[in-house]
């Protein structure tokens, strides 16, 4: 069986971590699982536009800040979110996309379950997707 570490990857972790002291390696890694899942954290905290030399990289989940999520918005936004992964997270299957509102938090927890192709490992993560911040404010 060939070595997993050489599809999964090794990359910085982020946000990067510098390590002190003339260390051979001054950057933290990460690497195997937590490198897939640090990679989907930064897609989907990436607007289409932002990364320079690859415009297109991203997930326009930002565009839903304001919406009210009515089952054809999640349905809206489970399609961008799955276009996203499979575009540019070749390593992973999605297998479902399901949200979990805490309005009293002001966020949606949004939670993916997805399997890596290499290892056929199933496993799971969920990104944190806030609404729009002070929406319980007395009207001045």
């Amino acid at each position: 069986m060939t070595d997993t570490k050489t599809f999964l990857g090794i990359a910085w972790n982020y946000p990067p971590r510098f390590k002190g002291g003339g260390s051979s390696q001054p950057t933290e890694m990460v690497a195997n699982e937590a490198n897939i899942q640090q990679s989907i954290m930064t897609l989907l905290s990436t607007m289409p536009g932002e990364r320079v030399h690859r415009y297109e990289y991203g997930c326009p989940i930002r565009e839903y800040a304001f919406e009210m999520m009515t089952a054809s918005t999640r349905t809206m936004l489970r399609d961008r979110i799955e276009q996203s992964i499979i575009l540019f997270e070749p390593r992973v299957i999605v297998n479902r996309i399901d949200f979990e509102e805490k309005q009293d938090e002001g966020k949606m927890n949004i939670l993916i379950d997805y399997t890596i192709r290499q290892t056929n490992r199933r496993t799971n993560m969920v990104y944190p997707f806030y609404f729009v911040e002070g929406t319980d404010l007395v009207n001045l």
